[in-house]
């Protein structure tokens, strides 16, 4: 069956929901008119503005978090450390600013080119963690706020792999201690149990 791309009653889905969704789901991105892509195999939800892990903790609202406040569908990217870039999606209704963070990637379409731009032949390391999977597929700041459901560059594609709720693991978030004791421990992270291309915690 030809792979589905992904429209806006996906990514308006509750986050929740959203970020176990997209597990088993594929990003693509072309690069030079070359496609780039991976399954999702793992993600973390953020739920502002209660979340005191969220960039929009307490309706927090800046330029650097405006596309988060976008309807579902929109990339929310940012640097981290001032050196890795953070793949998210927003999710739900204009001016609820959730997200779901990307975190790894199952290299599918174009691993040779993914090789070369990490300087790495190890597939399993290519794209499993956030910064490295944007580092492989050429992501950065120049995507902020486009429009997945409508952008001519990058989209998400169903392409009917099916994801069982067995094989969905949950747990904590990684490296928001500053969330403090409760929200640090949300099990909202999820991934896709025994695969190779999980980040390493």
């Amino acid at each position: 069956m030809k792979p589905k791309r992904l429209t806006r009653n996906f990514f308006t889905q509750p986050t929740l929901k959203m970020a176990q969704e997209m597990l088993g789901k594929f990003l693509i991105n072309k690069i030079n008119g070359r496609r780039v892509s991976g399954m999702i195999v793992e993600t973390e939800a953020y739920i502002g503005p209660q979340d005191k892990a969220s960039h929009a903790f307490n309706n927090k609202r800046t330029l650097r978090n405006q596309a988060e406040w976008l309807i579902g569908g929109h990339i929310y990217i940012y640097l981290v450390y001032g050196m890795y870039w953070q793949l998210n999606i927003s999710t739900g209704k204009a001016d609820s600013p959730e997200c779901v963070l990307i975190r790894a990637l199952e290299p599918t379409d174009g691993v040779e080119l993914m090789k070369s731009f990490r300087n790495t032949k190890d597939v399993n390391k290519l794209t499993n963690g956030p910064g490295k999977l944007c580092d492989a597929l050429k992501l950065n700041k120049s995507f902020y706020g486009e429009d997945v459901t409508k952008s001519k560059r990058i989209w998400l594609e169903d392409r009917r792999v099916i994801i069982k709720p067995t094989q969905i693991k949950k747990g904590p978030r990684i490296g928001i201690d500053y969330a403090g004791p409760v929200w640090s421990k949300k099990p909202w992270r999820f991934w896709i149990k025994n695969n190779s291309s999980v980040s390493v915690v």
